[in-house]
């Protein structure tokens, strides 16, 4: 989600390569994301190449940010 978050969009071999995970890993990531709808999944094909991106939805920013302010409240409580 951070990665998404400072990007308007971001391919599948992008978000391996930053996060240095396998396809496996990643997949299952991404779709658990997706089934909670917090971000958008967009499958094309570039030439003849597939191509997925994904982006972030407007309740992943809301449910990220409540992270983080979650995080700070712990923090905080130290």
């Amino acid at each position: 989600m951070s990665v998404l978050m400072v990007n308007d969009s971001v391919d599948f071999s992008t978000m391996k390569e930053t996060l240095d995970i396998t396809d496996g890993n990643l997949a299952s990531h991404i779709t658990a994301l997706e089934k909670e709808g917090y971000i958008h999944v967009k499958k094309e094909f570039v030439g003849k190449k597939p191509l997925t991106t994904y982006s972030v939805t407007k309740v992943g920013m809301k449910a990220f940010n409540d992270h983080l302010d979650a995080l700070e409240i712990l923090l905080k409580g130290r």
